[in-house]
């Protein structure tokens, strides 16, 4: 068996690939279930976030990988050439690094950035919900959290407040400058909302609107910052107060069209919007971007603002490459410990029968009206042949064929003591 990560993220797909193969997560329990039906899949988790899709599996058969990559091409309705293009694979050792880099942020558009873990621990309780996570998943995605609070702990790649929010909210500090004239519309209330939204605050923006689906979620986030919360269905009304939109919903199809950006300009006399869509799917669409007096950006535009900020966390990428690099060999010893474990129980089980067996034929023999005596000698006796007969056949065997190391790994295992074994010559 075998652990998989097959995906594709902001470095191998654009966002126009990358929006057509996010899992949405109204629909991720039952695609979660349909992965792990597929033939060899036993344990299946399904990452899905702005800049990446990953599917992380344990796999029994390496031909799975084909299938599992078929099945994604599928479930999106996307041709192989499409796709293919994109897809990266990770098996075993390249995997669990893989997911330990991710973890950690130093996989993400921002390195360091924090907001990944909280997605792969969404991730993990979504398949334990689904019932697709199984021993394995489990414990290297526990392992993965336990490395990215050491990496945070221990580097430096934590201590500047770099993200895709922070991205977004420096770029519009060096479009408008001074903040405090202009009002802010944020659509969605999730996390990378939030987190823009306190940036915004932090550089004392003037006015801030939330928009959401929910109500409440959105006076929840508003209230936070003194701001004003509506729902979506009153978007195209209050569009127009808006200088600077940043959009993050997981909406399957674009929220701002064309058409309601071009009526909000002319009630602004086409005062210019800035526009930042960092979901996947877009959120804008496309085509607002070619209008005069709107600056639109996407997770993808944001590379160069982010490239500014990495400096000071290069350094600290380094050591914590180190660290994982540490953490991947102590996650395989577990890995190998289980074949150990699985071996000693399936010993056990074959000990445990023999003994039942010879019980249960010394107990008839009492019942028969043999003495107690004669049948704990006939236990011992025969339970001691048959739990060493197949060990001492196996090592006679060894002997003859000069497999000295054999005997030598039944030395130590079996406990024997070193200096009084008689001398073995190796077999010419």
């Amino acid at each position: 068996m075998s652990l998989l990560t097959i995906g594709i993220n902001h470095k191998t797909a654009p966002v126009a690939v990358r929006e057509q193969v996010a899992f949405a997560p109204e629909h991720l329990d039952q695609s979660l279930r349909a992965l792990h039906s597929l033939q060899g899949v036993n344990e299946a988790i399904i990452l899905s976030t702005c800049n990446r899709t990953e599917l992380y599996c344990r796999i029994s058969d390496i031909t799975s990988v084909d299938e599992i990559v078929r099945w994604m091409e599928e479930h999106h309705e996307l041709p192989a050439a499409e796709l293919d293009p994109f897809v990266y694979t990770h098996l075993g050792r390249n995997s669990i690094k893989h997911l330990l880099r991710v973890a950690c942020g130093l996989d993400s558009l921002v390195l360091g950035e924090p907001q990944i873990l909280g997605q792969l621990k969404a991730s993990f309780q979504d398949a334990r919900h689904a019932g697709t996570m199984g021993r394995q998943l489990g414990r290297l995605f526990q392992h993965a959290f336990s490395v990215a609070k050491q990496v945070r702990t221990d580097t430096a790649i934590g201590e500047s407040a770099i993200s895709v929010a922070f991205a977004a909210v420096n770029l519009a500090k060096q479009i408008f400058g001074d903040l405090s004239g202009q009002t802010a519309l944020m659509i969605g209330a999730g996390e990378t909302i939030e987190l823009a939204t306190r940036h915004l605050h932090t550089n004392q923006i003037g006015k801030i609107l939330v928009a959401n689906r929910s109500l409440e979620r959105a006076e929840n986030l508003a209230s936070q910052f003194d701001g004003e919360a509506f729902t979506l269905p009153a978007l195209a009304e209050r569009l127009h107060e808006a200088d600077i939109i940043i959009s993050s919903t997981a909406s399957p199809l674009p929220i701002l069209g064309k058409g309601a950006v071009e009526r909000a300009l002319k009630r602004r006399k086409h005062r210019p919007f800035f526009m930042v869509d960092i979901a996947v799917p877009r959120d804008i669409e496309p085509e607002v971007g070619e209008l005069d007096d709107v600056f639109l950006y996407t997770v993808d535009d944001l590379q160069e603002v982010i490239d500014e900020s990495l400096k000071s966390r290069r350094e600290a990428a380094e050591q914590a490459e180190e660290i994982i690099d540490q953490r991947v060999e102590e996650f395989e010893g577990w890995l190998r410990g289980q074949g150990a474990v699985d071996m000693i129980t399936q010993y056990r089980n074959k000990a445990q029968q023999t003994q039942d067996a010879v019980l249960e034929k010394a107990l008839r023999m009492i019942d028969q009206g043999k003495s107690p005596n004669e049948a704990l000698q006939y236990l011992a006796h025969t339970l001691t042949n048959k739990l060493t007969h197949e060990p001492t056949t196996n090592l006679n065997l060894a002997a003859r064929e000069g497999r000295l190391d054999m005997i030598e790994n039944a030395r130590e295992l079996l406990g024997l003591d070193s200096e009084s074994k008689t001398p073995l010559k190796k077999k010419s």
